[in-house]
């Protein structure tokens, strides 16, 4: 099929506005976790040896909703980027002669609300728990029972149906398009909300590590993001997932047989 060379340049910068703006938005996020976690004493140790200067519940709840969304929002929008992608190739192709990129964002700001919502959960989660009398997350370290059974929780669930099904959509933009498309404004937001659920109900398990990992560990933010991106978007990701949720269990057992 011949290409059309004023379509795909009007394509490709269609393509580049939109990773342009997430781009921004992403290392401005990055750039505020950062200076977050190095106001809490720098990037968080490992696991079994974490700092005592991380976020507290006395902070508020207000201060650790903001810190987990704007968190959530460096670690979570990279691995949207190919259903976005796909939408404002989609949109461009509906609709030639008028910009993708208001449909995109309002799509892409339904994705966020939903991982808001999430955070407020974690934030509610980390007041509770820091204002019980289980250890907190950032003292998992003397808690080698809670912090295996997390990991081996977080290492289960990689194994669910649950977990199959929402990364199933997470995998495969052109098939989540032709089920869920949605028309208007309200259409890309309410795209955007279900794509948000399926992602949230793909990775909420491996964000819950970060309360036995440290809240503000940036190494472990790190590497929750690129298996979340590997999980999406390489050929084998479901099996390198599963294969991460086996390690997972194994260390899990391993810390609650040791401890």
């Amino acid at each position: 099929m011949a290409h059309n060379p004023v379509a795909d340049a009007v394509i490709r910068r269609d393509r580049n506005i939109v990773l342009a703006g997430l781009a921004a938005i992403v290392v401005v996020a990055a750039i505020y976790t950062v200076n977050m976690a190095q106001s809490y004493g720098g990037m968080a140790p490992t696991m079994m040896h974490q700092h005592d200067h991380a976020p507290q519940a006395s902070d508020g709840f207000w201060s650790l909703f903001v810190m987990w969304t704007v968190m959530q929002v460096a670690m979570m929008s990279p691995t949207a980027v190919p259903m976005i992608l796909m939408l404002t190739k989609v949109e461009r192709s509906r609709h030639p002669d008028r910009s993708p990129v208001g449909r995109t964002t309002i799509f892409f700001m339904g994705y966020v609300i939903v991982w808001t919502t999430f955070s407020a959960v974690l934030a509610l989660g980390q007041v509770a728990l820091q204002s019980s009398a289980l250890p907190s997350p950032q003292v998992a370290g003397v808690s080698p029972w809670l912090a295996g059974g997390v990991l081996v929780a977080a290492g289960l669930f990689q194994f669910s149906r649950l977990k199959e099904v929402c990364l199933s959509h997470c995998r495969s933009p052109v098939t989540y398009f032709m089920l869920e498309w949605r028309t208007g404004r309200s259409g890309a937001l309410l795209m955007g909300l279900k794509h948000g659920l399926y992602c949230v109900g793909c990775c909420w398990a491996l964000m819950a590590l970060l309360f036995v990992a440290g809240v503000m560990n940036l190494l472990w933010m790190a590497v929750i993001t690129a298996l979340v991106l590997i999980e999406k978007v390489l050929p084998n990701g479901a099996l390198i997932g599963r294969i991460a949720g086996a390690g997972m269990v194994i260390w899990g057992i391993g810390l609650i047989v040791l401890g």
